[in-house]
């Protein structure tokens, strides 16, 4: 679009149209800028400059310090090994499960099986797995048990199953080991719904689905089996769409604080974790290295994204002979069986994980290897929900607020979109923001899940701290508002995308003005997607640790930050009512956003409502 063109077309627009356009820059600013200000804050004290430290010359010495220290590489490949491990593990088996349940009454189910635990936040994730397979945890108890079973069969004795026993629990590794298993098992479970769920969304637009459907048919009356046609006509359509997000996956793997916390090895733990335990300690000298170290853990994301795109282009090379080998039944049973196999899996240790929690959270006396406590009570929940009261009031109205703004946000900056590029409302809508400031928007979506957050949020804070001392609210907005707002705008835009222009042209054709439309149809039409991206909103929120952690120094508690405190040292019991409040808090936001559309814009949803009253009345 020329200058003149521009200028013709700002003229042209109404002032609730200019203001979506500069909402839309504003997204853009408040993506960057908090990113960019982090890393310029965590960069000077990596080179030697800290005025308040009185630093002021700029010199190599902290990276030497640094890659001196003992154990360093050993944290350097933990960190790189683990969160690539996991990536891999979990964007292989959830195109497995694609491929082997495409088009069959068992993907849906699937779906809906699958989508709950999206908003399982991961420090949740983390203590539930020890609940399961620590030495002490549900599995081992099992196993015991059986073992007691089996070894009283033939003898005068029988087993105390369920009982108190001598037996001690096994000294297995998990978890804690040295070679970061734990957490491998723990990413790669919490993620495989992410990429799941990311490539369900690509191939469900229509416009995908019905060509996809067409190759499917034609493949298929040529004897190619399901898998065989999956991978070789529709994954190379799907992996495209869904690879940023796959390498925002890897880049929070390799960086993840929460998991290696609470499961990996502590001498020396992963990079992430020894950053953040550099950065809160109490000889402020130490800020140096830190600072060091997070940019060093920048190295290693980029390494790890290098590694995954040059992998990439190996599959890409090798994928010439896979598709002109004319095999119809490649791997057919074999993926069949492994599918299976991962779903039998990964039901056992979700089913396992709810029973124990559960069973946790009410248990009085539980001795291993006794199968089930010996007694119930309600005093953990209540000791817990009393100490949670102002933990919960701020992760809720934090959420609600963050949440809210964002949605507000995605909105108007998605409407920017739809002025056309000739002025013209009954003209189908084009974007405004063509060629390179579109790209600009797509990579800033995505820099707040791309860069560590270890790597930014110190230097971030260092910011507020020098300007905005006192606010310390502003600072935890901010820093939750960076990861929840890319997450709710690409949650909206699939749906505002999708959303029919011919609706807004009639409006047009009546003499409606764009706000008019906008608020008489488009909100309402979209209501549902909203509601849904709210509440994405509010569960991003509910599980941010380290944002809470940092911006705030301690000062604001929330759920989160005190179910992690209370893993590293409180009781097991009383742990399990924090796992639970944390995971029942981003589940009920999405019931209500499912449930809400049926009753406030559905007339037969209101009249069955009406019904239902009256005939219990």
């Amino acid at each position: 679009m020329s200058v003149f063109s521009r200028f013709t077309l700002l003229r042209s627009m109404t002032l609730f149209q200019r203001i979506t356009l500069s909402v839309r820059v504003l997204l853009v600013l408040l993506l960057s800028l908090p990113v960019l200000a982090g890393l310029v804050g965590v960069m000077l004290p990596a080179f030697g400059y800290f005025p308040a430290l009185d630093a002021h010359d700029f010199t190599f010495t902290v990276f030497a310090q640094l890659l001196a220290i003992d154990g360093m590489g050993k944290m350097v490949l933990l960190s790189f090994i683990t969160g690539l491990s996991a990536t891999v593990i979990s964007v292989a088996s959830a195109f497995l499960l694609l491929a082997v349940f495409y088009r069959s009454a068992y993907l849906n189910k699937l779906q809906t099986w699958l989508s709950p635990l999206l908003v399982l936040p991961h420090a949740a994730a983390a203590i539930a797995l020890l609940f399961v397979l620590s030495p002490s945890g549900f599995f081992s108890s099992i196993a015991a048990n059986f073992s007691n079973i089996l070894s009283s069969i033939g003898t005068d004795e029988a087993a105390s199953v369920g009982g108190a026993s001598t037996l001690l629990p096994p000294m297995w590794a998990f978890p804690y080991d040295s070679y970061g298993i734990s957490i491998i098992i723990a990413l790669a479970l919490k993620e495989l719904p992410f990429v799941f769920l990311m490539a369900i969304t690509v191939m469900s637009q229509p416009h995908v689905k019905r060509k996809f459907d067409g190759y499917f048919k034609s493949a298929t009356a040529l004897g190619y089996s399901p898998v065989t046609v999956f991978f070789k006509v529709i994954f190379p359509t799907v992996y495209p769409q869904a690879r940023l997000p796959i390498l925002a996956v890897l880049a929070y793997a390799t960086a993840n604080v929460e998991i290696p916390l609470l499961l990996g090895p502590n001498n020396p733990p992963t990079l992430a974790v020894a950053v953040v335990q550099w950065f809160n300690h109490v000889d402020l000298s130490m800020r140096f290295q830190a600072s060091a170290a997070a940019l060093l853990q920048v190295a290693v994301t980029l390494v790890a994204l290098c590694v995954w795109v040059v992998g990439e282009h190996v599959a890409k090379y090798a994928q010439g002979r896979f598709y002109s080998n004319g095999f119809r039944h490649t791997g057919q049973v074999f993926s069949s069986l492994l599918a299976y196999a991962i779903v039998a899996v990964y039901a056992v240790i979700v089913l396992s994980i709810i029973v124990s929690t559960v069973l946790w959270s009410f248990a009085t006396f539980w001795q291993f290897p006794a199968f089930l406590p010996a007694g119930l009570t309600l005093l953990h929940w209540k000791t817990t929900l009393w100490a949670l009261a102002e933990p919960f009031n701020n992760t809720l109205l934090l959420a609600t607020l963050v949440s809210g703004f964002s949605v507000i946000v995605a909105i108007m900056a998605l409407e920017a979109e739809t002025v056309s590029g000739h002025g013209d409302h009954n003209s189908k809508p084009t974007s405004y923001f063509n060629g390179w400031s579109g790209a600009l928007l797509s990579l800033t979506l995505f820099l707040p899940l791309l860069v560590p957050g270890v790597a930014f949020l110190y230097g971030l804070v260092w910011f507020q701290l020098a300007y905005f001392n006192e606010a310390v609210w502003f600072h935890l907005f901010i820093s939750h508002l960076v990861y929840v707002l890319p997450y709710v705008f690409i949650s909206l835009a699939v749906a505002y995308r999708k959303f029919d222009p011919r609706y807004a042209q009639v409006a047009y054709g009546m003499g409606k003005t764009p706000w008019q439309v906008f608020v008489n149809i488009k909100l309402p039409l979209l209501l549902a997607p909203i509601l849904v991206a709210f509440a994405l909103g509010l569960a991003i929120s509910f599980s941010q640790y380290l944002p809470t952690l940092l911006s705030t120094g301690g000062r604001i508690a929330t759920v989160t930050t005190e179910a992690v405190a209370a893993a590293s040292g409180s009781s097991a019991r009383l742990t399990a009512v924090y796992v639970i409040v944390q995971t029942l808090m981003p589940l009920l936001g999405f019931v209500l956003a499912w449930w809400l559309p049926t009753v406030c814009f559905n007339p037969m949803g209101r009249y069955s409502l009406l019904q239902t009253r009256k005939s219990k009345l």
